[in-house]
């Protein structure tokens, strides 16, 4: 998913230098994945056995392949939108059925573990900003779009066997049946929790998108893709290392402290500029915008709200919709501009998510079969119901 969805930033300038795409027809691709990318979190909402299907997780993984591996062989740009739209979809479907995965299968193993696998969209970025940054000098976009669909394959390999979340069984009491028994009212920092991550999908997109040919603007060719694998490799351990500070810190103060760091990343090359300030924001930005994701869905699945995983990765989607829409009038001028207005919906995230932690209930009652006792979630007892441990 790392190479599905995040290879087009860096092959991005390429297009622009060499396939004759302008800024607003690049900006329109990034819309189009986003828009595929909502239809697929929509399904995962909607059709939930969809998300525990080995056979439409498999079946994403080779479409996401083919997606790219389809970019080359044509200069229509009605072409290049159905397949990033495609792409989009495939993605989501395959983080929708990961992450339900993740958090179901690994609730009661160490927090590093899905973190560790949280990671794996970071090595994706690194791996294709990597080809990008070798095959810019030697091939053209064609063939970066090509090495990507190759490297997608060789990853489908070990991503074959994943298995899905199980589907609950028959005598298991609902979230939403367990909290009118007299469980705590959770849609209030769930709402709070929506708002500040799909104010993050706005942010979080602008800079995704266009931090590679920002930097691009300002500094040496081959900084902006050695900028993007930073971010990748950044990106690997941050989810796990944002689990381990979660033994010492609650969720909401992480994903405070997350967003505002990831805000001061994002304006760095648009304020300041230079090689060292384009660095140090790659790092800034990978280190923190999958740990975003992994606290706020971690945080969604503690407050025992239904299908919280598809419900936030739905409200982020849209957030990347409209991230797109609203830079495009700045790209007239230059990124910079686009990269500023992106650190300020970042910090209006950030301030949601401040809101979240006024009297968040750390403690949760746990669903249990119907009948039985329901035990408890506590933040001091190492272990949590979105495998963070607490």
């Amino acid at each position: 998913m790392g190479v599905g969805r995040f290879v087009y930033t860096p092959i991005l300038p390429l297009m622009h230098a060499q396939a004759g795409l302008s800024s607003g027809a690049g900006a329109n691709l990034a819309t189009a994945n986003y828009v595929g990318y909502l239809i697929g979190a929509l399904a995962g909402t909607f059709l939930p056995r969809l998300g525990r299907s080995s056979a439409v997780l498999r079946g994403c993984l080779l479409a996401l392949v083919v997606s790219l591996a389809a970019m080359p062989l044509t200069h229509s740009t009605t072409l290049w939108l159905l397949l990033r739209f495609g792409a989009g979809a495939f993605s989501a479907m395959i983080f929708v059925i990961a992450a339900s995965s993740l958090l179901s299968h690994l609730r009661d193993h160490p927090a590093h573990l899905p973190g560790w696998a949280f990671g794996g969209v970071g090595a994706g970025i690194a791996l294709s900003g990597l080809l990008v940054l070798l095959l810019r000098d030697v091939g053209d976009w064609r063939a970066a779009w090509w090495a990507a669909a190759a490297l997608a394959a060789v990853l489908t390999v070990p991503a074959w066997s994943l298995r899905p979340e199980p589907a609950p069984p028959a005598d298991y009491v609902t979230p939403a049946q367990e909290e009118g028994a007299g469980g705590p009212p959770t849609r209030r920092w769930f709402t709070a929790l929506f708002a500040s991550y799909t104010l993050e999908g706005i942010g979080y997109i602008i800079a995704g998108t266009f931090l590679v040919a920002a930097i691009e603007q300002s500094s040496p060719g081959w900084i902006g893709s050695g900028a993007w694998v930073l971010v990748g490799l950044a990106a690997v351990p941050s989810a796990a290392l944002w689990a381990w500070l979660g033994r010492r810190w609650s969720r909401p103060d992480l994903l405070l402290a997350a967003l505002v760091v990831q805000a001061v990343g994002i304006a760095l090359p648009a304020l300041v500029g230079g090689v060292s300030a384009a660095l140090i924001s790659a790092v800034l930005f990978g280190a923190t915008f999958i740990g975003v994701s992994t606290l706020a869905l971690a945080t969604g699945t503690h407050l025992r709200v239904p299908r919280a995983v598809a419900m936030l990765t739905a409200g982020y989607s849209v957030g990347q919709i409209l991230g797109p829409l609203v830079a495009t009038p700045l790209l007239r001028h230059s990124y910079h501009q686009a990269l500023f207005l992106a650190a300020v919906v970042v910090l209006g995230a950030a301030l949601t998510a401040f809101v979240l932690r006024i009297g968040f209930p750390h403690t949760m009652p746990s669903a249990t079969p119907a009948g039985g006792a329901a035990g408890v979630t506590d933040r001091a007892s190492g272990r949590s119901a979105a495998g963070e441990g607490r």
